[in-house]
């Protein structure tokens, strides 16, 4: 089909030509009060013009005018689902309230836009659909059917082929005006500078979550596999059926524990609106001090202070922290004594995780890995700080958090 007929297939060619003749309603609903449509001069002509200058902005001053024309524009000007029109782009028009001045003023804007350029496209329509009538007179010996801006004298068969021409132009005009008023929309009914910088915070919070997401998917998953090999190397090793009995108990509650923690994260993931769970806290730390110790570690816990009044981000990070300290432990040094210092002072949280360094390959790799890097994000995030290093021998992890 050539591409100049193109238009006539489309839809949108057609809402957005009744969206420009809705427009021209109010100016020539006035002109019916004065100076009257009959007989109309120039001078009448360039009076109905003007009226939507005196008339936009007064109306834009209500709110949900802005509302009601952005809903009117998205509908009518642009392809999308109404339309049945698949992978239809954003128009990026705004629906929002009016909410300063710059709204008020853009909206006005808008208006007087909407109905000079509805004013004139109701103009064009009704000369070139009077010649369409005039010449469909003349062809069956009536030329005086319709008052045309084009006089058509004579009659005969022939002026029926000139029919289509003006009806052609016209939808020709409608789908240049529609494009022109669709890109105007886009800029005065766009969002605002108030509006994107909010949907810019949204979009960081978004971020934001995720990236919590995938550290919360990487702790938890990470500390179950880790133990899950841990434990079934242990056990193989071993070759006691007691303890393979209480490895593989141990196994079956960290990866239940697991499970429960993915299921909540899937949750906020897919948006369901359902509850989701609590996170685990610190004062549930003995559950992850005993996981450490069904795989075969020794570990010494000194606990001092009252975990439960902790505040809730802080205990739950830290309880992360923990979660991914010992993590690491059992992967690069499996089953070795471990230490473990949770102190809660007047103003802070100190953590403190140290084994023995092994002997066959060095834990320096320790410090460049992700876990550690997620500990010390977590510790930023929350104003405190993580230090992690070879001590004597060993490797130390020393975590300290505000608790204001």
């Amino acid at each position: 089909m050539p591409g100049i007929l193109l238009p006539l297939t489309r839809a949108v060619t057609y809402t957005r030509w009744l969206h420009l003749l809705v427009g021209a309603i109010v100016p020539l609903a006035c002109a019916m009060v004065h100076p009257g449509l009959s007989d109309t001069s120039p001078r009448d002509w360039l009076l109905i013009a003007a009226l939507p200058v005196t008339l936009a902005p007064v109306a834009a001053l209500v709110p949900s005018v802005r509302h009601a024309e952005g809903l009117q524009a998205r509908l009518m000007l642009f392809p999308g689902p109404h339309a049945r029109v698949r992978n239809a782009e954003d128009p990026g028009i705004s629906t929002v309230f009016s909410g300063s001045w710059t709204d008020w003023g853009r909206t006005g804007a808008w208006l007087v836009l909407r109905m000079e350029a509805g004013l004139a496209v109701a103009l064009v329509t009704n000369g070139l659909m009077a010649l369409a009538l005039s010449l469909a007179g003349a062809a069956v010996g009536d030329p005086g059917v319709a008052d045309s801006f084009m006089p058509v004298t004579g009659s005969g068969w022939a002026y029926g082929l000139l029919v289509p021409v003006p009806l052609l132009v016209l939808v020709m005009v409608a789908a240049g005006a529609g494009a022109l008023m669709a890109r105007a929309a886009r800029r005065l009914l766009g969002p605002s500078v108030e509006e994107r910088l909010a949907e810019l915070e949204k979009r960081t919070e978004q971020l934001l979550e995720r990236n919590h997401i995938a550290r919360e998917l990487h702790d938890t998953l990470g500390h179950a596999l880790t133990l899950a090999v841990v434990q079934a190397g242990a056990a193989r090793a071993a070759g006691d059926p007691d303890f393979t009995d209480r490895a593989l108990e141990a196994i079956e509650e960290t990866g239940r524990a697991a499970l429960e923690d993915l299921d909540r994260v899937l949750l906020v993931l897919r948006e369901t609106g359902q509850p989701v769970g609590a996170r685990p806290a610190l004062d549930e730390a003995d559950r992850l001090l005993d996981s450490a110790r069904s795989s075969g570690a020794q570990v010494d816990a000194e606990v001092t202070g009252p975990l439960e009044h902790l505040p809730g981000p802080i205990s739950r990070e830290a309880y992360r922290m923990l979660q991914e300290a010992l993590t690491n432990v059992l992967r690069h040094a499996g089953p070795v004594r471990i230490g473990v210092r949770i102190a809660v002072e007047e103003a802070r949280l100190r953590l403190e995780v140290h084994n023995p360094l092994p002997a066959q390959a060095p834990m320096a790799d320790m410090g460049g890995g992700r876990g550690l890097r997620g500990i010390r994000e977590r510790a930023a995030l929350l104003g405190g700080s993580a230090r992690a290093g070879r001590d004597d021998g060993h490797w130390l992890l020393q975590v300290d958090l505000p608790l204001r």
